[in-house]
């Protein structure tokens, strides 16, 4: 199995991978945060976006959906917040960065930028559990991607 133990190894990892992998590793780490009360759009979504066989106007489908869910989430700074609603804005925005259109891209890593909303997510459930369980989704995604990697060479 890949080792991958910090950030700059997964940032290779990922820019190694060709865009559709790139896209399916996105989609496997904004799915990898768990959210009890997800809206039902942004879940099946997600779920069109793991299918294996998913062709290029599916995959469309589920980021416009993704990102309006995305939109529709926002909450601005300052403001009290919601944590699970914000949690749910990062899902749908790593979900909508995974699946965003090669046109609209400008070159960057869709996986890497899901990877960093999937945390953002992470981190917004900590604050609504207010736990002392420290949820580590960057050692999550390393375990997601080696997995992954593994998989398909």
């Amino acid at each position: 199995m890949p080792n991958i133990t910090n950030d700059q190894e997964l940032r290779a990892a990922l820019d190694s991978l060709p865009i559709e992998h790139q896209r399916t590793v996105g989609v496997l780490f904004a799915a990898a945060v768990e959210l009890p009360g997800m809206d039902r759009e942004l879940q099946q979504a997600l779920e069109l976006a793991q299918q294996s066989d998913t062709d290029e106007h599916v995959q469309e489908m589920a980021y416009k959906t993704a990102k309006s869910v995305a939109t529709r989430t926002y909450t601005a700074c300052g403001q009290d917040t919601d944590w699970e609603t914000q949690a749910e804005h990062f899902i749908a925005a790593a979900c909508s960065a995974a699946l965003i259109p090669e046109r609209l891209t400008s070159g960057a890593n869709p996986a890497w930028r899901a990877a960093i909303q999937s945390r953002m997510a992470s981190n917004c459930l900590m604050m609504l559990d207010n736990s002392s369980v420290l949820r580590n989704e960057a050692q999550n995604q390393y375990a997601i991607c080696a997995d992954y990697l593994l998989a398909h060479q």
